[in-house]
């Protein structure tokens, strides 16, 4: 039985943007209840040349509403990336979350072979539908969404894979 490029996409980034936003909000919990500043967990890094927490739940983001966007033929919304708390980077998944819900399947089902154009390292690359989805946007989201994750874990948040892998 073959899957639709709508059900490797659109569903897939839906529960694990949901499983995120569950992440941080445990992250935001816990930080308020042990008295962590919650700018410290926004700031923070696995390494110094990485991007901090806010960076990588805003390109998780980015990826789960472009990917699906470009698939369906259509433009990306943009948002800024000005998210300075918890709150701003519930929102910003929960609008995500919310543009998701607009793709109807038939704009995505069929788009293997459809030509996406995007900007890496800020110079063009053209993609098929398939490859794009699969070796490009769907890693990237996940790297991410897990950087995230592992940011947190190592400034001691109590989270496990069931955490990250969300609940089914």
């Amino acid at each position: 039985m073959a899957i639709s490029m709508y059900r490797a996409s659109v569903p897939v980034f839906r529960h694990y943007l949901a499983a995120l936003r569950g992440v941080l909000g445990k992250a935001e919990a816990q930080a308020l209840s042990t008295r962590i500043d919650p700018a410290v967990l926004l700031a923070a890094r696995l390494a110094p040349n990485m991007f901090p927490l806010t960076r990588q739940v805003q390109i998780a983001a980015d990826f789960a509403k472009s990917a699906p966007a470009r698939l369906a033929g259509q433009e990306p919304p943009s948002y800024p990336d000005s998210e300075q708390s918890f709150a701003e980077l519930y929102a910003r998944i929960d609008r995500t979350l919310g543009f998701l819900d607009t793709l109807p399947a038939a704009r995505i089902d069929g788009q293997e072979q459809r030509q996406i154009e995007i900007k890496v390292g800020g110079q063009p690359v053209t993609f098929e539908g398939l490859p794009y989805l699969l070796d490009y946007a769907l890693p990237n989201f996940f790297f991410h969404a897990s950087t995230a994750y592992a940011i947190l874990r190592h400034n001691g948040i109590d989270l496990g894979k069931g955490d990250f892998l969300g609940r089914r």
